[in-house]
């Protein structure tokens, strides 16, 4: 026989653990289902222990800074210190009691195991049987894409979370793919002796974002002794028990201690019993409407809607799925001003459609560019002030539907950016505004007279 319960929440991450959580505190009878730590990806490998690194880096980086503007400094890098904090303050050495008690706290049932779906309104867990009253929320995240390259299935090569997990840093790192991921953790690394060098399929670095930010990030990278291929694809990978070797399409080969596959990330349905709800269990994401719903009495939300995976997105889109189901007005999701923040140094903050997405959208595009060593607070700023700013504008309707940042702080300068795409603030609007001097985000100014008439 199914227990009933009012909801069944497959997935504790940050949106999964959110809904959960909430719809306890309302007092519902909820079943939250884990197949490994409560909180998912952001807390334990991606998002914080990653921006910890990140922020050990950048103040390397700050002091090898200091001679020219502020004397002499001598930097001695050491890794045990990073491995210490994310171990002991991040993610408590991967042990998610304080979640799931927290989770606990609130009213809500934790079952340890894979969900799948056994029908309407059902989800097994081993040889449990839950029947949701109201509905079930799927929100069982992403995982590495692993790249189908030959011989990488028999090699021990790390994902992002070794490279999180990693007590000393290797003497050399190849880095497969040149995304977020992979720049982020490749610039980290580089930053505390080791030698890097990033390969990318594309043409340019973070080929998600514009290229002018690429570009931009790639000669950073390359003056801080990082090795970047770019526009040739991984052929084949072996190792021989104490190096990696890594084959190119353009017949030359890398070798390194360590191999890091960073190329992206993937929803994983398999088992997850889609068919038995009616859907299609080959599907790379789930259609989702306005309300987060998939079919009745079934919602999704996170990296398995396919909108960005972002713990904001999850967040967001929890937000709908708590609203919905507590029977809450509120409005459909509005994925017009996504933003992302690549925590390089530089910063590159983004929110919105890219030029070239505006273009294919079919928009008569306009856009203005700045450049931040050219203003005042980089001038200012001089050593690592490298950035830029870039506003792409709908001419027809003279607002902006997309802008990057790039720079010091570029994540934070982003979010003014932000509410003028989501607000759809006329470009008029925003020429007419006072810019405090002298700041990073006075660069929008710039780049909005560039932007023209």
């Amino acid at each position: 026989m199914a227990e009933q319960v009012d909801v069944v929440v497959i997935g504790m991450g940050p949106g999964g653990e959110h809904v959960a959580g909430g719809l306890a505190e309302a007092g519902l009878a909820v079943v939250g289902v884990e197949a490994e730590l409560v909180g998912g990806e952001c807390p334990y490998w991606a998002c914080v222990p990653s921006k910890m690194m990140i922020r050990a880096g950048n103040l390397l980086a700050e002091a090898r800074r200091i001679p020219g503007m502020a004397g002499s400094a001598r930097v001695d890098a050491d890794w045990a210190p990073v491995a210490a904090r994310i171990r002991d303050e991040a993610t408590d050495d991967w042990d998610d009691r304080v979640a799931a008690d927290r989770f606990t706290g609130k009213g809500g049932r934790l079952v340890r195991g894979r969900g799948r779906l056994a029908g309407p309104g059902k989800v097994a867990v081993g040889d449990e049987v839950f029947e949701a009253r109201r509905g079930i929320v799927i929100a069982t995240g992403s995982k590495p894409q692993i790249p189908p390259v030959p011989g990488l299935d028999a090699v021990p090569y790390w994902t992002n979370r070794d490279a999180i997990a990693a007590k000393e840093p290797p003497r050399s790192l190849l880095v497969l793919g040149g995304g977020a991921i992979g720049v982020e953790l490749s610039q980290v690394y580089a930053r505390f002796g080791t030698r890097v060098t990033v390969v990318e399929a594309m043409d340019g670095l973070i080929p998600a974002e514009e290229p002018e930010a690429g570009e931009l990030l790639a000669g950073v990278l390359r003056a801080e002794g990082l090795t970047l291929r770019t526009g040739t694809r991984a052929e084949r990978v072996r190792h021989d028990g104490d190096a990696f070797v890594l084959e190119l399409a353009d017949g030359s080969e890398l070798t390194g201690d360590q191999l890091l596959v960073a190329t992206g990330r993937r929803a994983d349905f398999s088992g997850l019993g889609l068919d038995t709800a009616g859907l299609d269990p080959s599907v790379r994401t789930l259609p989702t409407d306005g309300r987060m719903r998939v079919a009745p009495g079934l919602w999704a939300l996170g990296d398995v809607t396919g909108h960005g995976a972002f713990t904001h997105v999850a967040m967001y889109e929890a937000d709908i799925v708590l609203r919905e189901i507590l029977g809450r007005e509120g409005p459909d999701a509005d994925y017009r001003a996504l933003p992302r923040v690549t925590f390089t140094d530089p910063e590159v903050g983004a929110v919105g459609l890219t030029e070239k997405q505006a273009r294919d959208k079919g928009l008569r595009v306009r856009t203005g560019l700045s450049k931040v060593p050219d203003s005042a607070r980089g001038w200012i700023h001089k050593a690592g002030n490298e950035g830029l700013v870039k506003l792409v504008a709908d001419a027809e309707r003279g607002v902006l539907v997309g802008a990057t940042a790039v720079g010091p702080m570029g994540g934070e300068v982003m979010y003014g950016l932000a509410v003028a795409v989501q607000a759809e603030v006329p470009v008029t609007t925003l020429r007419h505004m006072i810019y405090a001097y002298p700041t990073f985000h006075r660069g929008a100014e710039d780049a909005l007279r560039d932007l023209g008439a």
